[in-house]
């Protein structure tokens, strides 16, 4: 299967898990097509100063990869500065969050991937 990028799904939602501003979804990856590996494939748009507020993850695991610009995420109680390159894993049981303080838009792809039983 081939999406080319006018066929694939881009959403805006604001003020996601109670974050500031509108944030942008490139989903290139549906649950419909992913064999139940996940639940987010996307390249995100956060505008500067948008977020995504804190929240937790159970049975599955999120990971952030800078394509463009900077962010901060929250992890492990502390803010750390991400850049183009760097990458964030939220594992099941802990909670994360996502910033853009800089004065121009980061992208990051973004992963939601259900934990393997099997490694649990």
């Amino acid at each position: 299967m081939i999406k080319t990028a006018d066929q694939q799904q881009v959403r805006t939602r604001e003020n996601v898990r109670g974050g500031e501003g509108g944030i942008t979804f490139h989903d290139f990856l549906t649950t419909e097509y992913a064999f139940g590996a996940g639940k987010l494939f996307s390249k995100t748009v956060i505008p500067a100063g948008g977020s995504i507020g804190e929240h937790k993850h159970e049975g599955e695991f999120e990971v952030y990869y800078v394509l463009s610009g900077e962010a901060e995420a929250f992890d492990n109680g502390d803010w750390a500065k991400l850049q183009k390159g760097d990458m964030h894993l939220c594992a099941s049981g802990e909670s994360h969050a996502i910033r853009n303080t800089s004065k121009s838009e980061a992208e990051i792809l973004m992963l939601i991937l259900n934990e393997n039983p099997s490694r649990v």
